[in-house]
Protein backbone atom coordinates (compact mmCIF):
# COMPACT_ATOMS: atom_id res chain seq x y z
CA UNK A 1 0.00 0.00 0.00
CA UNK A 2 1.24 3.49 -0.84
CA UNK A 3 2.06 5.92 1.90
CA UNK A 4 -0.35 8.77 2.49
CA UNK A 5 0.68 11.98 0.67
CA UNK A 6 2.51 14.54 2.79
CA UNK A 7 1.73 18.29 2.97
CA UNK A 8 3.38 20.22 0.15
CA UNK A 9 3.64 17.12 -2.05
CA UNK A 10 1.44 16.33 -5.07
CA UNK A 11 -1.54 14.06 -4.46
CA UNK A 12 -2.16 11.12 -6.81
CA UNK A 13 -4.35 11.96 -9.79
CA UNK A 14 -7.46 9.83 -10.28
CA UNK A 15 -10.78 9.53 -12.07
CA UNK A 16 -13.73 7.78 -10.41
CA UNK A 17 -17.38 7.22 -11.28
CA UNK A 18 -19.88 8.92 -9.05
CA UNK A 19 -22.85 11.19 -8.90
CA UNK A 20 -24.30 14.25 -7.29
CA UNK A 21 -27.85 15.01 -6.23
CA UNK A 22 -29.06 18.25 -7.82
CA UNK A 23 -32.64 19.48 -8.10
CA UNK A 24 -33.99 16.01 -7.33
CA UNK A 25 -31.93 14.26 -10.01
CA UNK A 26 -28.85 12.14 -9.31
CA UNK A 27 -26.40 13.13 -12.04
CA UNK A 28 -23.92 10.32 -12.75
CA UNK A 29 -20.56 11.09 -14.33
CA UNK A 30 -16.81 10.66 -14.01
CA UNK A 31 -14.97 12.87 -11.50
CA UNK A 32 -11.32 13.63 -12.28
CA UNK A 33 -8.89 15.36 -9.97
CA UNK A 34 -7.20 16.97 -12.99
CA UNK A 35 -10.52 18.59 -14.00
CA UNK A 36 -10.68 20.69 -10.81
CA UNK A 37 -7.05 21.86 -10.90
CA UNK A 38 -6.91 25.54 -10.00
CA UNK A 39 -9.45 25.23 -7.17
CA UNK A 40 -9.09 23.73 -3.71
CA UNK A 41 -10.74 20.39 -3.08
CA UNK A 42 -11.72 18.53 0.07
CA UNK A 43 -11.55 14.74 -0.30
CA UNK A 44 -13.50 12.94 2.42
CA UNK A 45 -12.84 9.19 2.48
CA UNK A 46 -15.53 7.35 4.45
CA UNK A 47 -16.01 3.63 5.15
CA UNK A 48 -19.66 3.12 4.19
CA UNK A 49 -22.93 4.52 2.90
CA UNK A 50 -25.73 4.84 5.45
CA UNK A 51 -23.62 3.92 8.47
CA UNK A 52 -23.97 5.96 11.66
CA UNK A 53 -20.77 8.03 11.75
CA UNK A 54 -20.51 8.35 7.97
CA UNK A 55 -24.08 9.62 7.77
CA UNK A 56 -23.43 12.21 10.50
CA UNK A 57 -20.22 13.30 8.79
CA UNK A 58 -21.62 13.70 5.29
CA UNK A 59 -24.87 15.30 6.50
CA UNK A 60 -22.74 17.83 8.40
CA UNK A 61 -20.64 18.63 5.34
CA UNK A 62 -23.70 18.77 3.07
CA UNK A 63 -25.68 21.09 5.36
CA UNK A 64 -22.61 23.32 5.68
CA UNK A 65 -21.57 23.14 2.04
CA UNK A 66 -21.55 26.94 1.76
CA UNK A 67 -18.66 27.11 4.25
CA UNK A 68 -16.61 25.21 1.66
CA UNK A 69 -17.89 26.93 -1.49
CA UNK A 70 -17.26 30.35 0.08
CA UNK A 71 -13.58 29.34 0.10
CA UNK A 72 -13.82 28.33 -3.57
CA UNK A 73 -13.61 24.63 -2.70
CA UNK A 74 -15.56 21.55 -3.69
CA UNK A 75 -16.11 18.55 -1.43
CA UNK A 76 -15.97 15.03 -2.82
CA UNK A 77 -16.84 12.03 -0.64
CA UNK A 78 -15.22 8.70 -1.56
CA UNK A 79 -16.08 5.18 -0.38
CA UNK A 80 -15.89 1.61 -1.70
CA UNK A 81 -19.63 1.27 -2.42
CA UNK A 82 -20.95 1.49 -5.96
CA UNK A 83 -22.78 4.40 -7.57
CA UNK A 84 -26.21 2.78 -7.05
CA UNK A 85 -25.55 2.65 -3.30
CA UNK A 86 -24.35 6.27 -3.39
CA UNK A 87 -27.52 7.38 -5.15
CA UNK A 88 -29.73 5.73 -2.52
CA UNK A 89 -27.60 7.25 0.27
CA UNK A 90 -27.68 10.75 -1.28
CA UNK A 91 -31.44 10.62 -1.86
CA UNK A 92 -32.20 9.31 1.64
CA UNK A 93 -30.22 12.08 3.35
CA UNK A 94 -30.34 14.90 0.77
CA UNK A 95 -26.55 14.92 0.38
CA UNK A 96 -25.43 17.71 -1.95
CA UNK A 97 -21.79 16.82 -2.62
CA UNK A 98 -20.52 14.31 -5.17
CA UNK A 99 -20.24 10.73 -3.89
CA UNK A 100 -17.51 8.78 -5.68
CA UNK A 101 -17.24 4.99 -6.01
CA UNK A 102 -13.78 3.55 -5.31
CA UNK A 103 -15.01 -0.04 -5.65
CA UNK A 104 -11.56 -1.55 -6.22
CA UNK A 105 -10.05 0.71 -3.51
CA UNK A 106 -7.30 1.83 -5.91
CA UNK A 107 -7.67 5.49 -4.92
CA UNK A 108 -7.90 4.60 -1.22
CA UNK A 109 -4.67 2.63 -1.60
CA UNK A 110 -2.98 5.49 -3.48
CA UNK A 111 -3.87 7.86 -0.62
CA UNK A 112 -2.68 5.35 1.99
CA UNK A 113 -6.09 4.95 3.65
CA UNK A 114 -7.08 1.41 2.59
CA UNK A 115 -7.41 -0.83 5.64
CA UNK A 116 -7.85 -4.60 5.79
CA UNK A 117 -11.18 -5.67 7.24
CA UNK A 118 -12.85 -2.23 7.28
CA UNK A 119 -12.14 -1.25 3.67
CA UNK A 120 -10.71 2.17 4.37
CA UNK A 121 -9.89 4.57 7.17
CA UNK A 122 -11.95 7.70 7.64
CA UNK A 123 -9.70 10.45 6.26
CA UNK A 124 -9.91 13.99 4.96
CA UNK A 125 -7.45 15.64 2.58
CA UNK A 126 -7.44 19.35 1.70
CA UNK A 127 -5.87 19.66 -1.74
CA UNK A 128 -4.58 23.02 -2.96
CA UNK A 129 -5.46 24.28 -6.42
CA UNK A 130 -2.01 23.28 -7.70
CA UNK A 131 -2.67 19.64 -6.78
CA UNK A 132 -0.48 19.53 -3.69
CA UNK A 133 -1.64 18.41 -0.30
CA UNK A 134 -2.31 21.29 2.10
CA UNK A 135 -3.62 19.36 5.12
CA UNK A 136 -4.82 15.88 6.08
CA UNK A 137 -6.31 13.90 8.90
CA UNK A 138 -6.33 10.10 8.83
CA UNK A 139 -8.33 8.55 11.68
CA UNK A 140 -6.94 5.58 13.53
CA UNK A 141 -10.37 4.20 14.44
CA UNK A 142 -12.84 6.45 12.60
CA UNK A 143 -15.42 6.83 15.37
CA UNK A 144 -15.29 10.61 14.96
CA UNK A 145 -14.74 12.96 12.04
CA UNK A 146 -13.23 16.35 11.31
CA UNK A 147 -15.80 19.13 11.61
CA UNK A 148 -16.77 21.41 8.76
CA UNK A 149 -15.40 24.29 10.88
CA UNK A 150 -11.96 22.64 11.05
CA UNK A 151 -11.98 22.08 7.30
CA UNK A 152 -13.18 25.64 6.58
CA UNK A 153 -10.33 26.96 8.76
CA UNK A 154 -7.84 24.89 6.73
CA UNK A 155 -9.33 26.22 3.50
CA UNK A 156 -9.10 29.78 4.82
CA UNK A 157 -5.45 29.22 5.74
CA UNK A 158 -4.85 27.90 2.24
CA UNK A 159 -6.32 31.09 0.74
CA UNK A 160 -4.01 33.18 2.91
CA UNK A 161 -0.91 31.20 1.93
Amino acid sequence: MAASPEPGKPVPDFTLPGGVLADGAFERREFSLAAVRGRPLVLAFYPGDDTTVCTKQLCSYSSGLESFTECGAEVWAISPQGVDSHEAFARKHGLRMPLLADTDRAVSKAFGVAAPGIGLRRAVFVVAGDGTLHWKHVALFGATFQSKETLAAQLAALQEA
